[in-house]
C-alpha cells in the first residue's frame, strides 16, 4: 500500500486522482485550499487551507504531514487565465506563476524529506508550456507559467536522484473541468487512468520526461 498526497485534490482531475489510488487501496491524503462534498464522502485524509501560492504560509499548511513517508507526491493544484494583447493583466499572470510554477516546487521542497526512497513525484503541467508547441499564441500566465514549472521539474529530476526519487512532467490532455467550463475532449476518469499509467511506468531512467497522458513525448 503506498501513501499518495494530491494537491488541488476537492475538485477535477485532483479528486479522480483521490478516487483512483483509493479504489487501488492506497492511502490517500488529500490537500486542498477548501474541500468540498465530493471530497469528503471519500473518507480520505483531507488537509485543507493549503494555498500553494501562499508561499509564507505553505510551511504551516503542510505542518500536519510531518512525519509521514511518501510514496507519490501529485502537484496538481492550478490556475488558468486567458490573457491576451489587447486585454492584459499583469495580476492573473503573477497569480498564475505563484500557484503554477512556484506552488509545485514550494510544495515538493518542504516535503522531499519525507519521500521514500523509490518515491515518485508528478508535476500535473501543460503542453501549453511548450515552446515548440506554441502555434496560437495568447494565454500567457498559463503558458509562461506551465513553461517554468517544466523547467523547474527538470531541475527536480536532477536533485532528487540522489535520494532514489523520479519526477514527471505530465500533460493530462484536453479534460472537461470547471477550469476549463467543461469543454474538453477527454473526462477526468479517462485522463487520470492515463495519467496513473505514466505514474506508475515512471523510473530513474525516464526521469525528468515530458509526457502527454496518451503516452506521447511532448516537445519543449
Amino acid at each position: 500500500m503506498a501513501t499518495v498526497v494530491i494537491t488541488g485534490a476537492n475538485r477535477g482531475i485532483g479528486l479522480e486522482f483521490v478516487n483512483h489510488y483509493l479504489a487501488k487501496g492506497d492511502k490517500v491524503i488529500a490537500l486542498c485550499r477548501n474541500s468540498s462534498d465530493e471530497l469528503n464522502k471519500t473518507g480520505v485524509q483531507v488537509i485543507d487551507k493549503v494555498d500553494v501560492g501562499n508561499a509564507e504560509g505553505l510551511e504551516k499548511a503542510l505542518a500536519p504531514l510531518a512525519g509521514i513517508e511518501i510514496d507519490i507526491l501529485i502537484n496538481n493544484a492550478g490556475v488558468f487565465g486567458n490573457e491576451t494583447l489587447e486585454e492584459f493583466n499583469i495580476h492573473t499572470i503573477e497569480h498564475q506563476f505563484r500557484v503554477n510554477a512556484l506552488g509545485p516546487i514550494l510544495v515538493t521542497q518542504l516535503l522531499h524529506k519525507q519521500l521514500t526512497s523509490g518515491a515518485k513525484v508528478a508535476m500535473i503541467t501543460s503542453r501549453m508550456g511548450s515552446i515548440k508547441d506554441n502555434t496560437s499564441g495568447g494565454r500567457y500566465g498559463y503558458r509562461m507559467s506551465k513553461c517554468a514549472l517544466n523547467i523547474a521539474g527538470v531541475s527536480l529530476a536532477h536533485d532528487l536522484k540522489p535520494q532514489n526519487v523520479a519526477v514527471a512532467l505530465l500533460h493530462p490532455g484536453y479534460v472537461q473541468t470547471e477550469m476549463v467550463k467543461y469543454g474538453g475532449d477527454i473526462s477526468p476518469q479517462e485522463s487520470v487512468s492515463r495519467l496513473a499509467k505514466r505514474i506508475e511506468n515512471l523510473n530513474m531512467d525516464n526521469t525528468g520526461s515530458f509526457w502527454h497522458s496518451n503516452g506521447e513525448i511532448l516537445p519543449w
